[in-house]
């Protein structure tokens, strides 16, 4: 990473590192986050995503590496680098004895926002999360989704231009969760660069680019569509009746190349369509396996997760 491509980053990342008991939870982890950016950081649980994010709130010091949030460093001035960003984590710091309203006046007087302003931000909240008509309920009585809203809320009050956000649609309704990526799409749309965490895919792919994480470490970096578009042409979609022994005889077979069950679907991938395939079948019919059908499959994030996981070898991990 030369200085030229931090200079223009909103978050910079530079062989950020952090170990626990001498094994690596995040294992230096290189990349640029430009302004106003929706970046997501993607792997399943225990792959780091939680830890770097606590790096990079200045909450968790690094082993070694550093990363920059607007220039500053959370090595050497974390306590700086809060006043740079929000920070939701998995479990936000709502007052469950408060109401709607004492919560978000709680966070408003911690950062400190003028009495003058906060009507007009306090309205505009109401206006996206659609909490108005609830700001005399107390937190604790809300629903898991709403809650989330509110703790978004409280942690954009004082209009950061970076937002962290850990799993914010996790354990949310897909009402609710729909509803959470509106907001955080909205917020995109006014400037604000967020970094957000998750284990869905599907929610993955609608990031402007994304890291896929393991062990922590990064095994693809990129836009969606460009990380996809690697699988493009080679991927297909095998239905069989029996799917599991299906499975086991794709993963001996060294004409099928990661091959992965989805429900009743296999999920597979070759090198070349053409001249796989009959291979593929071939071994099946010998193992007694009766396909029912196979099409082309426009490949999704998860495949190429898969894919890359089963490229890279790893050996250690904790949980994150």
């Amino acid at each position: 990473m030369t200085p030229e491509q931090s200079a223009g980053a909103a978050i910079s990342l530079r062989n950020l590192r952090r170990t626990f008991g001498g094994v690596a939870a995040v294992d230096g982890l290189s990349f640029d986050i430009g302004h106003g950016e929706l970046f997501g950081l993607v792997g399943p649980d225990g792959a780091g995503k939680t830890t770097t994010l606590r790096m990079l709130a200045g909450v968790l010091p690094p082993t070694s590496g550093d990363a920059l949030i607007h220039g500053v460093s959370v090595a050497a001035d974390p306590e700086q680098v809060k006043h740079q960003i929000a920070y939701m984590s998995q479990r936000f710091g709502l007052y469950t004895d408060l109401t709607v309203r004492e919560n978000i006046d709680f966070y408003a007087d911690l950062y400190r926002v003028p009495r003058r302003e906060r009507p007009a931000r306090l309205e505009r909240l109401y206006q996206f999360s659609n909490l108005g008509s609830f700001e005399h309920r107390l937190a604790g009585q809300l629903s898991g989704g709403m809650k989330q809203k509110l703790g978004l809320c409280c942690a954009l009050i004082h209009q950061p231009e970076i937002l962290l956000l850990d799993e914010p649609t996790f354990g949310v309704d897909p009402i609710s969760r729909r509803d959470l990526w509106l907001i955080v799409h909205e917020m995109v749309a006014q400037g604000v660069t967020v970094l957000v965490t998750t284990a869905y895919m599907d929610e993955a792919e609608r990031c402007d680019h994304v890291a896929l994480l393991d062990h922590g470490r990064v095994i693809a970096l990129d836009t969606p569509v460009a990380l996809q578009q690697t699988l493009a042409g080679r991927m297909v979609a095998l239905r069989a009746f029996a799917p599991r022994p299906a499975l086991k005889v794709l993963e001996r077979t060294p004409a099928a190349h990661h091959a992965a069950l989805f429900g009743d679907t296999i999920h597979l991938a070759l090198t070349s369509k053409e001249s796989d395939w009959p291979l593929v079948r071939s071994a099946l019919t010998a193992a007694g396996i009766e396909v029912i059908d196979v099409h082309d499959l426009e490949p999704s994030l998860e495949d190429v997760f898969i894919q890359r996981v089963s490229e890279t070898a790893t050996d250690t991990t904790v949980p994150a």
